[in-house]
């Protein structure tokens, strides 16, 4: 079966549409307003080869805030239902990689339990229009609505940039390992039977 999903969320702050397909080639349809933002996604469906489409507009008059947000949380809740029963997946997931001077570890169990350990200084810089601790805003949402164990370490750095671009790629990387399918285990990976 494919393991795709398309979330649609209304509120007073934003409207957004996203879709998810597990199996894809990285490939990314981004318009969110906030270009780093875009430029973040980008980075995230093609080092997860996730194929990610998200059609955003957001109270962009006040601040990014919002957009962010709800984006991580339309992505988590896609990957829930894209996964399904999360048969045969690896359900682990880890990567630790450099980004010139900045060095990141990511660590992802989709448990069906949320959680996310965040032990990373963001410089509070704007990056475009981007305001760069928003990055642990999305990456939250994302932990909280894909009801997955997420742990984020940066090990050190000093350009804002690198840090969060660091942050997106390791997260993809792990993300990656761990929605991918396991050919030796066809079951739900867990004692419990179920996720």
């Amino acid at each position: 079966m494919p393991r795709t999903a398309r979330i649609q969320r209304d509120t007073g702050e934003t409207k957004i549409k996203l879709a998810v397909d597990l199996d894809g080639t990285g490939r990314a349809e981004l318009r969110t307003g906030v270009g780093f933002f875009d430029h973040m996604l980008t980075l995230l469906a093609r080092h997860s080869l996730i194929d990610l489409t998200v059609e955003a507009t957001g109270d962009l008059h006040v601040d990014a805030h919002h957009t962010v947000e709800d984006v991580g949380i339309c992505f988590g809740k896609a990957l829930v239902q894209a996964l399904g029963d999360k048969a045969g997946i690896r359900r682990y997931g880890s990567a630790t990689l450099p980004m010139d001077e900045v060095l990141v570890t990511a660590a992802i169990d989709l448990s069906g339990r949320p959680f996310c350990v965040w032990q990373a200084e963001v410089p509070p810089e704007i990056l475009g229009t981007f305001n760069a601790p928003l990055a642990e805003e999305f990456w939250r949402a994302v932990a909280s609505n894909g009801l997955m164990n997420l742990h984020i370490l940066c090990h050190y750095g000093r350009n804002t940039h690198h840090i969060v671009e660091g942050i997106f790629k390791a997260s993809a990387r792990a993300l990656r390992q761990a929605v991918e399918a396991d050919p030796r285990n066809p079951g739900v990976p867990s004692t419990k039977g179920v996720l």
